[in-house]
């Protein structure tokens, strides 16, 4: 009796134990853990650093005004000149039989004026007395005037030969530096073909090519550091005068002159400087790089919403060293995934590990 109360027991026992295994509640799944960075605006302003040269604010293109064989060549690039300082000279010699031959049209007009007047004259004096009839009167005082015409007309003839004979000189304008020569000595040039170019004495600028994207708003008036690129102790400042409506087809960059307030000793044309120019700022993101990624072919970042993320699409204004400044698509407070978000997809649930201070 006492064994079967035994059994009895035993049974009881093997059967609570099957009974309580049957009510254990599965484990929950892991879910992932993820760093967030919450999202703080602020003004951003990115600093741009250029290399550029210091150019003359006047340019000029100096030409022949006639065509002709160059025969003499007076100065070259880096010469400095005087204002109508002779450059180079043309072969005159087609030019100076130009002139010689209106010298000769002169002379011969002159001579029928002279012969027209006497019988002119002669006609004024003898049609009181009747001598002579008024047609023949009328006709001597037409052939003078034609003849005076004619005179006129070969002496403006003349005046313009002389004049592109002198042209067979080319000369400088105004005083300045001699940046470039486009001919030599014994070449055939045409009128209005640049020989020489002119750095004209004056205000300068600094020059710099400038992608398009930095000046998309209008730059700051604020002054702006220059210095030379070889020696940056030599400084001075300037204020942007000028930037190019058109972007150039061959570097795809806009040309940004610097208005420069003097220049320092060692400063000088031509000389390679830099600047540092702040683009003008405006409301943005910085977080760091592990926080982008894609979708699609568009930047865009995780964004916790309660426990779950989802895939937001951002506008990437500047990429800097281990970070990234984001200028559209957040919302001031929402929180970035910035570690873990490697395996995520849209909708799924995850453990915030811990809050990144921006």
């Amino acid at each position: 009796m006492a064994g079967r109360r035994l059994k009895v027991f035993l049974l009881s026992g093997v059967l609570g134990v099957v009974a309580g295994c049957g009510e254990e509640k599965p484990a929950a799944p892991e879910l992932p853990r993820v760093q967030v960075q919450a999202v703080k605006n602020a003004q951003y302003a990115a600093t741009v650093n250029l290399t550029g040269d210091v150019q003359a604010r006047v340019q000029t293109q100096l030409s022949f005004r006639v065509g002709g064989k160059i025969v003499q060549r007076l100065v070259d690039v880096g010469d400095r000149v005087t204002a109508r300082q002779v450059l180079a000279r043309l072969d005159p010699k087609d030019l100076q039989t130009n002139v010689a031959s209106a010298q000769a049209e002169v002379s011969a007009q002159q001579a029928r004026v002279v012969q027209a007047q006497a019988a002119f004259v002669r006609q004024e004096k003898l049609i009181p007395k009747g001598y002579t009839s008024r047609s023949e009167y009328d006709a001597a005082q037409a052939t003078l005037r034609s003849s005076q015409s004619a005179l006129a007309a070969a002496k403006a003839q003349l005046a313009n030969a002389q004049e592109q004979l002198s042209y067979t000189a080319l000369v400088a304008e105004a005083p300045g530096v001699i940046t470039s020569r486009q001919a030599e000595v014994g070449q055939v040039v045409q009128a209005t073909v640049p020989i020489f170019g002119l750095a004209r004495d004056g205000e300068r600028d600094a020059v710099f090519d400038v992608y398009e994207a930095l000046l998309a708003q209008p730059a700051d008036a604020q002054p702006v550091p220059i210095s030379l690129l070889d020696n940056p102790q030599v400084r001075t400042t300037g204020k942007i005068r000028e930037i190019t409506p058109a972007v150039s087809a061959q570097t795809g960059t806009l040309q940004l002159k610097v208005a420069l307030a003097q220049l320092p000793q060692g400063m000088e044309l031509g000389s390679v400087v830099s600047a540092s120019i702040n683009a003008p700022g405006r409301q943005s993101v910085e977080l760091p790089w592990s926080s982008l990624t894609k979708d699609g072919h568009d930047p865009a970042v995780w964004v916790v919403e309660g426990d779950k993320v989802n895939l937001r699409k951002v506008q990437v204004g500047r990429y800097l060293t281990g970070k990234v400044v984001l200028s559209d698509g957040l919302r001031e407070g929402e929180r970035v995934v910035t570690a873990g978000g490697q395996l995520l997809h849209p909708g799924m649930q995850v453990e915030v590990a811990k809050d990144v201070q921006p």
